[in-house]
């Protein structure tokens, strides 16, 4: 049994399909990839699949990532292809891995956001917004899962925010947290609409861009930073102590350090480590 996760890109028409509806079109694209999906034990069967942060509809992103499980024993390889031969307009996987590094690890993402004025940019608007979005307090209105307003205040969910302008356009990269509780991009338009509502625009693009991990890496990657601010990974770290021979991280290509070995955790699994390794 494996458990694997698509990269994918959903965009053009595609951003307007539904959760619910891209769900069902990758259960009807998985046979074409000659894997057996697992499915639940229940009277009720169905396949154990789910989309991590879901993507709102009409937005469309770079970044889209499925967990599924196979019975079988599989790294991946092949699989995207395959399943490209069946997707529709605007749904390209671009790669399938093993789905090695949990979701809870999940901290951020980055988008851009398009802010687009019809009768053009008003002038002075980037810099405005620049302010706005630094405040140590921006409360909205949100519509809860009971259908209720609640005020909400998104600024201590915005992590960093870089604004610049064109003749029609606001053009806006910014980073939110992701969960718990995570922030749609999006809601930056309500923002606007309260504090600044002469810069209200006309129509909002957001295209979400990449998903990061707590110290803003790519979440694809499963590494971690060493003292010596090296990049190992998991693997690396067992080849190195079992084999005592150091494979490079994948990612960032740099040789493992000392720092891992000499963490208290790896020093009780393996006696043979003297505090001084």
């Amino acid at each position: 049994m494996s458990k694997l996760r698509l990269l994918f890109v959903k965009e053009a028409q595609a951003a307007y399909i539904s959760h619910l509806d891209l769900m069902r079109t990758f259960q009807r694209c998985f046979p074409r990839t000659e894997l057996d999906i697992r499915h639940t034990q229940g009277y009720h069967p169905h396949p154990i699949i789910s989309i991590v942060l879901p993507l709102p509809v009409g937005q469309s992103s770079d970044c889209e990532l499925l967990d599924f499980e196979v019975t079988q024993d599989t790294d991946g390889s092949g699989i995207a292809d395959k399943l490209n031969t069946g997707m529709p307009t605007g749904i390209r996987v671009l790669d399938c891995y093993a789905a090695k590094r949990p979701v809870r690890e999940l901290d951020s993402l980055r988008a851009d956001v398009a802010l687009e004025y019809d009768a053009g940019v008003p002038e002075g608007a980037a810099e405005q917004l620049q302010v706005l979005l630094s405040r140590d307090s921006l409360v909205i209105q949100k519509r809860t899962k009971r259908k209720e307003l609640a005020d909400v205040d998104i600024a201590p969910m915005i992590r960093n925010a870089a604004v610049t302008a064109d003749e029609h356009n606001l053009y806006l990269d910014i980073t939110v947290q992701a969960q718990n509780p995570g922030l749609n991009p999006q809601l930056v338009e309500k923002a606007i609409a309260t504090y600044l509502p002469q810069l209200t625009p006309d129509f909002i693009r957001v295209r979400r861009r990449a998903i990061l991990d707590a110290d803003g890496q790519d979440f694809r990657c499963f590494c971690r930073k060493t003292k010596n601010n090296a990049c190992i990974s998991p693997i690396s770290m067992i080849s190195y102590h079992g084999v005592k021979r150091a494979v490079l991280c994948r990612r960032c290509g740099m040789h493992p350090c000392n720092g891992v070995m000499n963490t208290y955790k790896y020093r009780r699994k393996n006696p043979w480590i003297s505090s001084k390794h």
